[in-house]
C-alpha cells in the first residue's frame, strides 16, 4: 500500500477528528492499524487528550424548523503537544522508593598486594582490581581462607546472606 497525498490528507483529517488508529485503518482500507500509527508518528501528529467523564456536553439548538437536526457530536478537550508523542506513554504510577543497603562504618579495607595473574595460588585472594585490559590491572593477592578464593573482606562483598537479600527486596 502506498500513502498517496490524497491518503495522507484524509489520514490527518481523521486523526484530528479523534478517529482511533483502527477506524482509520478501516475508513482508509489496505492499511493496518500499526501502519497507520506509524505514519502518525513520522508525521509527528500531536496526541490527542482524552477525554474526562466529566465534560460539558454541547447543547442542542432548538429545532425552528420541521427538519430534525443531527445530534451534535459532545465537546472534547484536547491538548496540544509538540513532537511525535502519539504513541508517549502516560505513567500515574510513583516511582518505586530503593533502599540502598550501606555497608557498616568500622569496615576495614585491606591494602591490595596486587598480584598478577601468574602469582596467584590457591592461598591468595583473586579478587579483581581495575580494568582486564589495561596494564595496572592486578588481583587483590592477600591471605584467602579455606573457605573460598577471596579474603575475608573480599568474602563479605560477594558473598551476601539469603536474609540481607530478601530485606533488600
Amino acid at each position: 500500500m502506498n500513502w498517496t497525498d490524497e491518503r495522507v490528507e484524509l489520514l490527518k483529517k481523521l486523526w484530528a477528528d479523534g478517529l482511533s488508529a483502527s477506524q482509520i485503518a478501516t475508513q482508509l482500507g489496505g492499511v493496518s492499524r500499526n501502519a497507520v500509527i506509524g505514519k502518525v508518528h513520522r508525521l509527528k501528529l500531536s496526541a490527542r487528550g482524552r477525554t474526562s467523564s466529566t465534560q460539558p456536553r454541547a447543547k442542542k439548538a432548538p429545532a425552528t424548523t420541521g427538519v430534525a437536526k443531527a445530534p451534535s457530536r459532545p465537546t472534547r478537550t484536547v491538548t496540544a503537544t509538540v513532537g511525535a508523542t502519539a504513541l508517549a506513554a502516560q505513567f500515574d504510577a510513583e516511582p518505586v522508593v530503593r533502599q540502598v543497603m550501606r555497608p557498616p562504618a568500622n569496615v576495614v579495607v585491606p591494602i591490595s598486594r596486587k598480584l598478577a595473574l601468574i602469582e596467584l595460588n590457591e592461598r591468595t585472594c583473586k579478587w579483581p582490581n581495575g580494568d582486564p585490559l589495561s596494564e595496572e590491572f592486578s588481583f587483590c593477592g592477600n591471605e584467602a581462607g579455606e573457605s573460598g578464593p577471596y579474603c575475608g573482606y573480599h568474602s563479605k562483598v560477594a558473598y551476601q546472606p539469603v536474609s540481607e537479600r530478601r530485606r533488600a527486596r
